[in-house]
């Protein structure tokens, strides 16, 4: 499901999934993805445990990675829209991406926050962005369609970079985990020769722009269509919310449910 009207305020959801994510530092969630089993191909489900790199397109931006911008000359985007969109970075060569263009980029995202006891569960569709492309083109204008105009900032949309922003992610790396990005594919063997003679590992990268790594590196979005909120705190009084957006108007629609 996607909505044809752009947001105009924050989802009721937003804050609340916030809240508890930051209170209990909690940034890992499961991702499932879907694809056909090669051998029988019957729909199979694909599970990973994943780190949430904050809301699409504003992540917070560690101050190392500030520093590597300035540094390397990479400007910032202006703040000129804000969205409710889960993010989380990958490698082009992992699995999972093939699975989005498979599965029309169907998912789902699990945070289960033990502090408080509660489970959050994210449904929707995600792209994989960063690599250019035709294909890129489209997913760029579904993710803008989800995204609102920052009323209290000025400033002109061609100012906006999609590329500077992927910079942004991946500056927010630390050097080691920027040159996994250079190293041999995923689950390739190590007993096998990569093909590529400029791929290396264990070695950190400073450079934002190396080339090897950027054609790697992704950002995935997640662009959520229906999210459940499950309360175990108390168990005299569990409780099932659930929050569907509107295929017209781009407006929520809240539900309790029994848990």
């Amino acid at each position: 499901m996607s909505s044809t009207s752009k947001p105009t305020t924050a989802a009721p959801w937003r804050t609340p999934l916030e809240s508890n994510l930051t209170a209990h530092s909690t940034t890992s969630f499961t991702l499932s993805t879907a694809t056909l089993d090669p051998k029988t191909h019957l729909p199979t489900p694909r599970s990973r445990t994943c780190e949430l790199r904050g809301f699409f397109p504003t992540p917070p931006l560690h101050p190392s990675a500030l520093q590597a911008l300035r540094a390397q000359n990479v400007p910032l985007n202006p703040a000129l829209y804000e969205g409710d969109l889960l993010s989380l970075t990958t490698d082009a060569r992992m699995e999972k991406t093939a699975q989005l263009r498979e599965s029309g980029g169907a998912v789902e995202a699990v945070f289960w926050v033990k502090g408080a006891m509660v489970q959050w569960r994210v449904r929707g569709c995600a792209f994989a962005i960063g690599g250019g492309g035709e294909e890129e083109g489209v997913a760029r204008e579904r993710i803008m369609g989800r995204l609102r105009r920052v009323t209290e900032t000025t400033g002109d949309d061609k100012d906006w970079d999609w590329e500077r922003l992927v910079t942004a992610y991946f500056a927010n790396m630390s050097p080691v985990m920027r040159g996994t990005f250079t190293a041999p594919p995923p689950g390739q063997p190590r007993s096998q020769v990569p093909a590529n003679p400029n791929y290396k590992m264990g070695e950190p990268l400073e450079d934002l722009r190396d080339p090897v790594a950027r054609a790697n590196f992704r950002v995935v979005v997640i662009l959520p269509d229906e999210v459940e909120r499950l309360d175990l705190s108390d168990n005299a009084n569990v409780t099932r919310r659930q929050w569907t957006l509107g295929p017209e108007n781009g407006e929520w629609v809240e539900e309790e449910l029994w848990p």
